[in-house]
């Protein structure tokens, strides 16, 4: 029965999926061609996060579904997320990142929660050019705490990235340092994290594979997964995507699949429009 539930939630995946896409697409359609819309900068699906920023001034909303299966929590768990980035300055933007809805499975029991909310802020240290990276460093805190059961990597109070992006003979590359504070039961300790994502193109649409590593200070253990994701441009400022996770420690979520979007207002927030990135 329990994966029977989990099938029917999914099914609405899709749905939820296309009932955005045409709402945005409607509001897209309003714009003539000849305005400048800025090129949206996804930080999804993956977990590495782009060194690069959002267009300046401009709201970026990044928003999917994830449904995951036998992880050490639950035996399976959907939940919709949804980022909302600002870029104020050219080397800072700031950005908040949500789960409204985390539905879970556990030894037959359902729980309806709502996720976890974070705040952080990224800055470039050194912004890229054709011919060197782009390293940036990013400071997130938790801002709300849930009951809702987690993924394998777990949650944390605050967290810092440290992330470099570059481009190199035609594929693009993501990778983050990462260093997490964890508690449980008033003990709190460090969390290490490390993730290596590659991308390429192919005509419009964007391969992306990624490995990543997680530490499991509590359970004294290791979080590893491989990730495979498709993303597409509908518009300049519209990109679908979706993908699957595999775990491959005994500690990890053995798999999830994801779909989402991400999208920038076509209305600068501030001023006037000049490309909106770093020179």
């Amino acid at each position: 029965m329990p994966k029977k539930r989990a099938g029917r939630r999914l099914k609405f995946v899709p749905i939820w999926l296309f009932f955005m896409l045409y709402l945005f697409r409607q509001c897209s359609a309003a714009q003539s061609e000849s305005s400048a819309v800025p090129d949206a900068n996804p930080g999804r699906p993956t977990v590495s996060t782009p060194a690069t920023l959002t267009p300046v001034g401009y709201l970026q909303f990044e928003n999917g579904t994830l449904f995951a299966e036998h992880s050490a929590e639950f035996s399976d768990r959907f939940g919709v997320s949804q980022v909302t980035k600002l870029t104020a300055l050219p080397r800072l933007e700031l950005f908040l990142q949500s789960e409204p809805l985390a539905i879970s499975q556990t030894e037959g029991q359902t729980a309806v929660h709502e996720g976890e909310v974070f705040a952080g802020l990224q800055g470039v240290l050194f912004s890229g050019s054709d011919s060197r990276p782009t390293f940036s460093v990013s400071y997130i805190r938790r801002v709300h705490q849930s009951v809702a059961p987690e993924l394998d990597i777990g949650t944390f109070r605050q967290s810092g990235l440290f992330l470099v992006s570059d481009n190199v003979r035609g594929f693009h590359i993501d990778g983050n340092g990462i260093v997490a504070e964890q508690a449980q039961d008033g003990i709190r300790r460090a969390q290490f994290g490390q993730t290596l994502s590659i991308s390429h193109a192919l005509k419009k649409f964007t391969i992306s594979g990624e490995i990543w590593h997680f530490s499991q200070p509590f359970e004294r253990s290791n979080a590893v997964g491989n990730l495979w994701a498709v993303s597409y441009p509908v518009r300049k400022n519209l990109v679908v995507d979706g993908g699957f996770n595999h775990g491959v420690t005994k500690t990890s979520t053995q798999w999830e699949f994801f779909s989402g979007f991400t999208y920038v207002l076509p209305h600068r927030l501030w001023g006037s429009h000049h490309g909106g990135h770093l020179p």
